[in-house]
């Protein structure tokens, strides 16, 4: 696989898109691409998006997965806007991403599956690849099935088999093309089907078949090359935000001292954290697939009770279920982490496409005056560090909280820059061993003066016997109380202690003096509004940005950040649910700017519509 004599273009950024049925392994090529990708040094950013059914009808439009990467020698906030590479394994691929792609783009067609049948059914009466719609763009036509087939004519493995590797010559293509390494490629090909020794030789001879394509063939005359990015010193990986959720739990419970304990029933898009702790027991992690969304959360409220930190992940939907068992937590005042990976609702939805339509439902989603802390990550690398900041509140402040991920965080991916674990805070927190009044009592809501957390009493410690169950408790005692007084003292306490949480003040990122606009956003869309002010600003137009992380508390600077600027601005993927918040505490005009598509902003529809509101208010 030497490098050849081709002509060698550089670029600062491509952004590609793989694009077939679900069953044609568009993820696992695209991921195979980042992680080549990620060991040259670029930054990434990546943007899965497949179809809710496990197996979608071939050939048509409900049924394409893809799976978009962008790539560049400098700091990048988002999978970008639109492809300049399309990878189109089929006519469906085609018309669902064709209006995506800009003049000029490179489109790498599987020429194989342009059959009557296969065009019929996505409603072309003509091949787009005859009929001149196409003209506009660089067409490649490259018969990768039957290419495919060919190569490995002589390795023993099926038909069937054989065209399934298509996504290997389809890789090694690309990869050729943007002249990306390919060793940890075929290193994973042996890891995956070490099972099966034909599978993994026909896996790489296709891979091979594909690079030695562009190669030799004329109709790929150039080969580009993307410097690595300049980034800070330090170990990487490449991680999606699940699985940077998940190790910042594990972090959690190391810095801690305590077992982790994960309750979970498995749903989109929140499974993979389940499956990615589940491989950590030796760091005292103990994870329970329970029957129901209930149980999980009544085991994880349970080992919390039992001196653990506990964990329970879902979606939107099981957050509703979960309702009752958090009141309870709040109730009993006990450390909780809940995960609300969200995903376009209601009801099922569209339970692989993102949104950011939980934060009502976690911010007033419970019977009751029942605050709780909510936080929100804003990339997939942040998830690390926002489940650690979820950890230290509920600890500290026994509370449960509330980590608002999404869809697009979860399954997206970047470079993580893998911290000291030196680096991270000490999150130890002291059990009650003793009595802790006068005359020798234990008083389970005998708060503490600094955060007014209760003492957090091991069961079965001798001498701290009490009482736990959903009834409002006397101050202090713990014992049932029924009295007014002292049910609208333990109301107003359970919420100022929500309101007495510690938050970092909110930062204006590259603040100007001349900026009348402020666009505040929140979760997922840092990247979005990121790239769209970078480009705004480059352009000599003055705008501001914030980001929150802490939804419950806000920071305590974010009234007086609001009042500084003209205008505010909050992008969201709903229907402005974090400006309504804004405009009820702060009497502030804030403007909602709402999309409820399934998928993330792009910048250049903020930029659009940000540009318009600097220019003219």
């Amino acid at each position: 696989m030497a490098a050849g004599a081709k002509r060698v273009e550089q670029l600062d950024r491509v952004v590609i898109r793989f694009a077939g049925d679900s069953g044609d392994g568009m993820q696992l090529t695209g991921d195979r691409f980042t992680s080549e990708t990620a060991q040259l040094g670029n930054d990434i950013s990546t943007l899965p998006n497949f179809p809710a059914e496990i197996r979608a009808p071939a050939g048509t439009l409900p049924g394409v997965s893809s799976f978009q990467v962008h790539f560049a020698d400098y700091d990048i906030l988002t999978p970008g806007d639109a492809p300049n590479v399309l990878v189109a394994m089929n006519p469906a691929a085609l018309k669902a991403n064709l209006s995506d792609l800009p003049p000029g783009a490179d489109l790498i067609v599987n020429t194989d599956e342009f059959t009557k049948r296969n065009l019929a059914k996505v409603g072309y009466a003509t091949s787009p690849l005859e009929d001149g719609s196409l003209d506009g763009y660089a067409v490649h036509p490259v018969a990768l099935t039957s290419m495919t087939v060919g190569a490995l004519s002589d390795h023993g493995v099926s038909k069937k088999d054989a065209e399934r590797a298509k996504n290997m010559f389809a890789l090694g293509l690309v990869c050729w093309m943007y002249s990306r390494p390919y060793e940890s490629t075929l290193r994973f090909l042996e890891r995956k089907f070490a099972k099966r020794p034909d599978l993994v030789a026909a896996n790489k001879a296709a891979f091979q078949a594909g690079w030695n394509f562009g190669e030799t063939t004329e109709d790929f005359a150039v080969r580009y090359e993307i410097k690595p990015a300049k980034m800070h010193p330090g170990t990487y990986r490449n991680i999606t935000g699940n699985q940077a959720l998940a190790l910042g739990l594990v972090a959690a419970g190391v810095r801690s001292k305590l077992p982790v304990f994960l309750g979970a029933y498995p749903i989109t898009p929140a499974s993979d954290i389940l499956h990615e702790l589940s491989k950590h027991k030796r760091f005292g992690i103990t994870t329970m697939q329970a029957e129901d969304e209930i149980a999980a959360i009544g085991a994880a409220l349970g080992a919390a009770y039992g001196g653990a930190l506990g964990v329970t992940t879902t979606s939107g939907p099981g957050v509703a279920l979960k309702g009752e068992t958090i009141s309870l937590a709040i109730a009993l005042e006990l450390p909780l982490v809940i995960v609300d990976v969200q995903r376009a609702g209601p009801s099922t939805g569209m339970p692989t496409k993102t949104e950011q339509a939980d934060l009502n439902m976690a911010l007033y989603g419970r019977h009751g005056e029942a605050p709780l802390a909510v936080i929100a990550p804003k990339s997939p690398s942040d998830c690390f560090h926002a489940a650690i900041e979820a950890a230290r509140i509920a600890l500290t402040y026994r509370t449960p909280v509330i980590l608002l991920s999404d869809n697009y965080v979860a399954n997206g991916s970047e470079p993580w820059l893998l911290p000291s674990p030196s680096e991270l805070p000490d999150l130890t927190v002291p059990f009650t061993t003793a009595p802790n009044s006068e005359d020798g009592r234990f008083l389970p809501y005998l708060r503490d003066p600094e955060t007014m957390a209760r003492p957090w009493a091991i069961p079965g410690t001798p001498g701290l016997e009490h009482r736990i169950g959903g009834l409002e408790k006397a101050d202090k005692t713990g014992d049932i109380s029924y009295d007014p007084a002292n049910h609208e003292f333990m109301v107003r306490t359970r919420a100022a202690r929500i309101e007495a949480i510690e938050v970092p003040d909110i930062d204006v990122e590259d603040a100007d003096e001349n900026a009348r606009v402020l666009v505040l956003g929140w979760g997922s869309t840092y990247g979005p509004i990121g790239a769209a002010c970078r480009a705004l600003r480059q352009r000599g137009l003055p705008i501001a940005q914030a980001h929150l992380r802490h939804l419950a508390p806000l920071p305590a600077n974010l009234g007086e950040v609001l009042k500084a600027y003209e205008k505010v601005i909050i992008p969201e993927m709903n229907l402005g649910q974090l400006a309504h918040v804004i405009r009820a505490k702060y009497l502030v005009d804030a403007v909602p700017f709402n999309q409820i598509s399934g998928l993330p902003f792009t910048a250049a529809t903020l930029e659009s519509m940000l540009e318009d509101v600097v220019k003219n208010g």
